[in-house]
């Protein structure tokens, strides 16, 4: 089993989601999310998923395009120091990237199926990983970062997002 990351993998902030992660299998626990995920967002309606609980607040919609970016993003990063490049990469600002999705234009039922493809193209890089790379490092966003950092904060970012939809959506 792959131990947590240490505070060092990754900048302080990233701990907001790498705490969330509860003790285990970070792989068992990423394909657990998945089957717990798709039961929770296929009980949301295409008309539910429209709702936003505050007028500058994204939608659900829009809260599922950001999970499903966002996770896509941390596999990247976690791709290009797994394979040994070390030039850094850039920053990500979520805002841009929401407004550019358009995700209130595309359906509940494509989001959905987005986020099932998105998880499983995770936890296939993440399993054929080779045992050295999950310590693998460098740095995003002027930030450093391991593989293995890269891997919980994809699991707690799930968690994060998911405990909002539930608290402040529905």
């Amino acid at each position: 089993m792959l131990a947590p990351p240490e505070r060092h993998e990754a900048a302080p902030y990233y701990f907001t989601y790498i705490d969330r992660v509860p003790a285990g299998d970070i792989l068992e626990i990423l394909a657990a999310q998945l089957d717990e995920t798709l039961s929770f967002l296929d009980r949301i309606s295409e008309e539910q998923s429209l709702h936003s609980y505050a007028p500058d607040k994204w939608t659900i919609r829009q809260v599922l395009n950001h999970i499903n970016d966002t996770e896509r993003l941390f596999v990247c990063r976690a791709f290009w120091f797994a394979r040994g490049f070390d030039t850094p990469l850039p920053s990500f600002d979520q805002n841009i990237c929401a407004a550019a999705a358009r995700a209130n234009d595309v359906s509940w039922a494509r989001h959905i199926d987005e986020f099932r493809t998105v998880r499983s193209a995770t936890l296939t890089f993440f399993r054929n990983l080779p045992a050295d790379a999950w310590l693998q490092n460098g740095i995003a966003s002027d930030n450093p970062f391991t593989v293995r950092a890269l891997a919980y904060m994809a699991a707690g970012h799930l968690i994060h997002h998911t405990a909002i939809l539930q608290e402040r959506y529905l």
